[in-house]
């Protein structure tokens, strides 16, 4: 019934996929479900087939009733079955409202069974992709992850670790996008150099967005999939690597409230580990002006592991950083904060463990009267790690 209702309403032609707004506005959530218009056949992945591929239509809630399955991949042969996996694509494009149980049970289940699907089509790596498949996957992911958060989305602010985390309700559906993404983004029979004009800068900032999700399971997808993409797609690298410092700086210089420093921090800590000696002067310039000032926000419990191993991997690389980290430590030093001045007098004795003679008798002075300071504290936690 559904692909009866899409053959005969009028496609409307979309921007290229260069076009920023490709995964703008068209990708938000909104009240009534939106369906891709089904694709045509492809023409050898050309540039035309793609951008049939990209049409889509609006429809309201009441022509999307009676949602019904596909045939299964198993049915049809192997040269229709990257069509089939176009228009599966184009079918889990309906996003549903999940803050009611109780609505649309059996259309929710029919995607939630073509998502399984196509999760296990990707994971066969049994044929390539060709360009219109590439942009319907990208478009279906967009459709389906890339919203916004809503003002009042956030109430604790993640400041300590006993927070509780909201969990979306549409986890059920989310979960399988970000698992497709994830084995498509992996999988040996995606062409980078194809996919990297679809998976572009636009599509990684919105990804990049969703990092703000209070869902830690979303987080985790999310930490997982940008790690694979940049592994993959080398020419993006520099953007990413900008792009999550322009989160740090708003975190700590404006907001101090974000729920994904964590996470993007442990894939910096990655990135780390992959730089060559000797440091780029802009590595080292990310140690200064971005992870020495994360210990400033009070926030800092919440992500102080990954901070610790980013700032570690820098000084095993070049043993001469530890001076410049203890120095940033001693500028940002807690002056009421008992709990974090723990926390930096944790860090500092793992520094202290690895820095060399030459680099300890330049900020010796300075140390010294800081822990003199942290002797006479009446905390007895601040004393005891004396």
């Amino acid at each position: 019934m559904l692909r009866q209702i899409l053959s005969k309403l009028p496609r409307k032609s979309s921007k290229t996929d260069s076009d920023e707004s490709t995964w703008g506005d068209s990708a938000r959530s909104s009240d009534s479900p939106r369906v891709a218009g089904k694709s045509q056949r492809q023409h050898g992945g050309s540039s035309t087939a793609a951008k049939r591929a990209s049409s889509s239509a609006v429809f309201p809630a009441s022509m999307v009733s009676g949602f019904e399955p596909l045939v299964p991949f198993k049915d049809v042969a192997n040269g229709e079955k990257m069509n089939l996996f176009v228009s599966k694509l184009s079918l889990c494009c309906v996003t549903f409202d999940f803050s009611d149980p109780s609505k649309s049970v059996a259309d929710k289940d029919v995607k939630r069974k073509t998502l399984v699907e196509l999760v296990d089509f990707v994971a066969s790596g049994t044929m390539k992709f060709s360009e219109p498949a590439i942009l319907a996957l990208c478009r279906m992911c967009a459709f389906n992850l890339f919203r916004v958060f809503p003002p009042n989305y956030r109430t604790g602010g993640g400041e300590n670790d006993d927070d509780e985390p909201m969990f979306d309700p549409a986890w059920p559906h989310l979960q399988l996008v970000y698992e497709l993404l994830l084995k498509f983004i992996s999988s040996s029979c995606l062409d980078a150099k194809v996919a990297k004009k679809y998976i572009d800068h636009s599509f990684i900032a919105r990804l990049l967005e969703l990092f703000d999700s209070e869902d830690p399971r979303e987080r985790d997808c999310l930490k997982a999939i940008l790690h694979r993409i940049y592994g993959k797609f080398m020419v993006h690298r520099p953007y990413i690597r900008k792009s999550i410092n322009n989160i740090f700086y708003r975190f700590v210089f404006e907001t101090e409230k974000h729920s994904g420093i964590g996470e993007l921090l442990e894939i910096f800590g990655s990135v780390i580990t992959g730089f060559a000696l000797p440091l780029k002067e802009e590595h080292k310039i990310f140690l200064w002006r971005v992870l020495v000032p994360l210990h400033k926000p009070k926030s800092i419990g919440v992500y102080f592991q990954q901070l610790s191993y980013c700032v570690m991997q820098f000084i095993e690389k070049e043993p001469k950083l530890a001076s410049i980290v203890i120095r940033g430590l001693l500028k940002y030093w807690p002056a009421t904060n008992s709990q974090k001045e723990v926390i930096f007098l944790g860090e500092l004795e793992e520094i202290l463990e690895v820095i060399n003679m030459v680099e300890f008798q330049r900020i010796m002075v300075p140390l010294f009267w800081r822990i003199g300071c942290c002797i006479n504290s009446l905390h007895f936690q601040v004393k005891s790690l004396y």
